[in-house]
């Protein structure tokens, strides 16, 4: 069977490589407390941008919520006279909480996540016993993006493809030039994503990298992550998929799909849980909010013990 998704993406993107007016304007934010890179991206011609992967800031020690992070994002696009069209998520993050719902108000924008954020919020929903209020269609969200689905940032073309394995909804965004391909890989020095969430599949993930590695090798690539890999001395976020298929220390060429599931599966069980994973997914799971107050006005959060 013909992938046209794919198809369609590598047309966007070797269409941008021939027509500057056609490549994304990329300014990224990195969040040093959840090693987390937000970027926003801008159609070269016009004033509309997306935001992708914004980050609430979060200190568990007190449960307090700050938009330190968050104000730096909308400073910039205010500063830039930009437009916000998109508000973009790769996937329902667990190390680090959503900033959408407070950009939206501030900036607007169509938040949206991959179709498939409905099998997170049935599996998460039961984990944190979320109850009849918390609603599992994925409504929270404005645009449920599945594989192919394509939209527009000003005149930027863009498109989707659904990249399990870390999450079940996990998307990598191609806009113009660029791919934002969240938490699948990292840039090429420390690998790839871990796995053993609910929902995780580490055979899913390999497939979906050597489906990223196809596109074409020039493809800029904007990681969401970066952790500073042993004997680096900078944090970093972009590379190219040439870079990621030559050089990834854990999935480059020649890495088949058995050694690739042996590897992570084995590197998965000696991780410990993110430090923010509790407060992320139930606030992410709901698109960036907070569970509803309790009668004394209060959000309070759950612990889930020797759940997870």
């Amino acid at each position: 069977m013909t992938d046209t998704a794919f198809t369609h993406a590598r047309e966007i993107i070797l269409a941008a490589q021939d027509e500057p007016m056609k490549r994304p304007v990329i300014k990224s934010f990195f969040d040093l407390a959840t090693f987390t890179v937000s970027h926003v991206v801008r159609d070269p011609g016009s004033n509309a941008c997306a935001i992708i992967d914004s980050v609430l800031d979060y200190d568990p020690a007190s449960g307090r919520t700050m938009n330190d992070s968050a104000r730096a994002l909308i400073n910039y696009v205010k500063s830039e006279s930009l437009e916000v069209r998109w508000l973009l998520e790769t996937h329902a993050h667990a190390d680090h909480l959503s900033a959408a719902p407070l950009l939206q108000a501030e900036l607007g924008g169509a938040l949206a996540i991959g179709r498939e954020i409905v099998r997170v919020q049935e599996v998460f929903g039961k984990i944190f016993n979320a109850g009849s209020e918390f609603q599992r269609d994925g409504s929270q969200f404005d645009q449920l993006f599945q594989d192919g689905d394509r939209f527009k940032i000003g005149d930027l073309e863009a498109t989707v493809l659904h990249v399990p394995g870390h999450t079940p909804a996990c998307l990598a965004y191609i806009i113009g030039d660029a791919i934002f391909p969240g938490d699948t890989l990292f840039m090429p020095d420390y690998g790839t994503a871990r796995c053993d969430f609910p929902g995780g599949d580490a055979r899913q993930l390999y497939r979906s990298i050597q489906r990223l590695m196809r596109l074409p090798d020039e493809t800029r690539m904007f990681m969401c992550h970066d952790y500073k890999a042993p004997g680096r001395e900078e944090f970093a976020w972009e590379t190219t998929v040439s870079a990621e298929r030559t050089g990834n220390v854990h999935v480059h060429d020649g890495i088949g799909e058995d050694a690739f599931v042996k590897m992570r599966t084995e590197r998965d069980a000696t991780l410990s849980m993110p430090n923010l994973i509790l407060p992320s997914v139930q606030i992410n799971m709901r698109g960036g909010r907070l569970p509803p107050a309790e009668d004394n006005g209060v959000h309070y959060l759950k612990i889930p013990v020797n759940r997870l």
